[in-house]
């Protein structure tokens, strides 16, 4: 009797992967920016930013490198360029001086919100009846798929 989990093999997984992840990406191009925020020069590593803003809420240049897996000074950048802009607002934070908090702009909030919380409310559907391990490895995959293409194509 093999011990054995079922699953199904490594060209079958190919074959649905390669089905599959064109229409996540048509799906997500599909994702219309909002009126209000096309005249905005937002590239996709802005998204993630104001996606992490989105599911996180405001927070520190420190803390959204961190997340966005970038040095400081790329999110400082990124952070005056969008500022400069109005989507998003620089303030003190009030238990230290000191540091900086970035937030999404009042008058944008609501519909970067409506934009980009989908994808978070989607992730969290799917992720949700997976145990932590299941979920490690789902995130360890996709990264390490992104990390080979970027290794193929750079």
């Amino acid at each position: 009797m093999s011990t054995d989990v079922p699953g199904i093999g490594v060209e079958e997984g190919v074959r649905s992967l390669l089905l599959l992840m064109p229409r996540v990406v048509g799906r997500a191009k599909k994702m219309r920016v909002p009126e209000e925020l096309q005249s905005f020069s937002l590239a996709p590593r802005h998204l993630s930013l104001l996606a992490n803003l989105v599911f996180e809420g405001p927070m520190t240049v420190n803390d959204l490198a961190a997340r966005l897996e970038v040095a400081p000074t790329t999110v400082s950048l990124m952070v005056g360029d969008l500022s400069r802009q109005g989507v998003l607002e620089r303030r003190s934070d009030e238990k230290d001086r000191r540091r900086t908090i970035v937030a999404i702009a009042a008058v944008h909030e609501q519909s970067v919100n409506a934009w980009l919380g989908g994808g978070a409310r989607a992730w969290r559907k799917v992720l949700e009846p997976l145990d932590a391990e299941q979920r490690r490895l789902f995130v360890a995959t996709l990264r390490a798929y992104e990390q080979e293409l970027a290794a193929e194509h750079d």
